[in-house]
């Protein structure tokens, strides 16, 4: 068969097997253009030159009529950096508030892992919905947004995102002295509000705990053991001639109180700048702040056995075992140091996202 192919016309082969129409005279069959060997050489050529230039041609995802589409998705088909960007504190607290109310923390990179495994804490309690992340770098801004949009946003100006930084530097100054700016914001929007450092765990709802309508709700950073029906005033001065209240769990209604404790709060921070000679941070601050405004704020502190320290909870098993049950927000204070802080929750089954963080809204960072 193949010696007959190769002594017989091509053309001849095919009439044998498509005859022509008697309407068709046999002359009036042209070859096809396909068989044109100028034809074929073009195509020859054409395949050869797309052959060369298709590695450097950049087609849309989706196809040369697809929309175009921001190179920083990262694979969210809504997310784009410059809307996060042009987000403001007005449009964050609207969309987040629950109640009037916005459960806050300031963050940056470094501190994701913490962020998340309080957020699975928040989670459990069924408040996450109403928290909102102040992200202090770009980084934070977007990873936050891209898992969980909306619940994110940055007061300019950005810090430089960077490793953790060390109780007492001037880093962990410059980060922890912007959060009374930012509560009294959120206060001059007309919102209460709950600030958490997020070394916190809360193991049961708060918001009970807040009794009456008080204008500042704080909690003592202490560790000597109080009694159960200890007193809700601002606790007396200590050695230095103020008190140590903690600057990381506050509850704040927006009242002329409150605001007049953030406004003095910012200016004792102007007046106590950080220095090598004296590695200051905000608490001090805070806690002048509110002796020298006691007799014109209505101030509220929150029981002891609910929002131990944690020179309390961590070093005092006894009086664990005591209130037992009694515990509501557990700070992993009185240590210092990344790694420690996250051995010392797991040492209490506290570092939770090893084995739950699909349960957080921000899944597996």
């Amino acid at each position: 068969m193949s010696s007959f192919l190769h002594q017989r016309p091509l053309h001849n082969i095919l009439t044998d097997q498509y005859p022509l129409s008697p309407r068709s005279p046999q002359n009036s069959q042209k070859p096809s253009i396909l068989f044109n060997r100028t034809s074929l050489v073009l195509l020859l050529s054409l395949l050869i030159v797309l052959g060369i230039l298709y590695p450097w041609i950049q087609i849309p995802q989706g196809g040369l009529f697809s929309s175009s589409i921001s190179s920083s998705r990262s694979g969210n088909p809504n997310f784009s950096e410059s809307k996060w960007r042009a987000y403001t504190l007005s449009e964050a607290a609207a969309n987040v508030a629950k109640n009037n109310t916005l459960i806050v923390c300031a963050v940056s990179e470094a501190y994701l892992p913490f962020l998340n495994n309080w957020l699975i804490s928040i989670v459990r309690q069924k408040h996450h919905d109403q928290v909102l992340v102040i992200a202090e770098d770009y980084p934070t801004l977007f990873k936050v947004n891209q898992k969980w949009p909306g619940h994110a946003v940055l007061i300019p100006p950005a810090l430089e995102s960077q490793a953790a930084h060390k109780f007492g530097s001037q880093g962990f100054f410059n980060f922890t002295s912007r959060r009374p700016r930012h509560l009294l914001q959120i206060l001059e929007l007309g919102y209460n509000v709950m600030y958490n450092d997020v070394d916190m765990v809360w193991l049961a709802d708060p918001f009970p705990h807040l009794q009456g309508k008080h204008d500042v709700y704080f909690t003592d950073d202490m560790a000597a053991v109080k009694p159960l029906n200890h007193s809700h005033d601002l606790p007396p001065p200590g050695k230095k001639g103020r008190t140590y209240i903690c600057s990381c769990m506050i509850f704040l209604r927006p009242t002329g109180g409150a605001k007049l404790v953030m406004k003095k709060w910012i200016e004792e921070l102007q007046a106590q700048p950080w220095s090598n000679a004296k590695k200051a941070n905000d608490q001090p601050a805070f806690n002048w702040a509110l002796n020298k405004t006691a007799g014109q704020v209505d101030l509220y502190l929150l029981p002891q056995a609910a929002f131990p320290t944690g020179g309390l909870y961590f070093k005092n098993p006894t009086w664990v075992q005591e209130t037992k049950g009694m515990h509501v927000i557990i700070h992993n204070n009185y240590i210092t140091g990344f790694e420690k802080k996250i051995k010392r929750f797991r040492d209490y089954g506290l570092w939770l996202v090893d084995d739950h963080s699909l349960e957080s809204p921000l899944g597996r960072l």
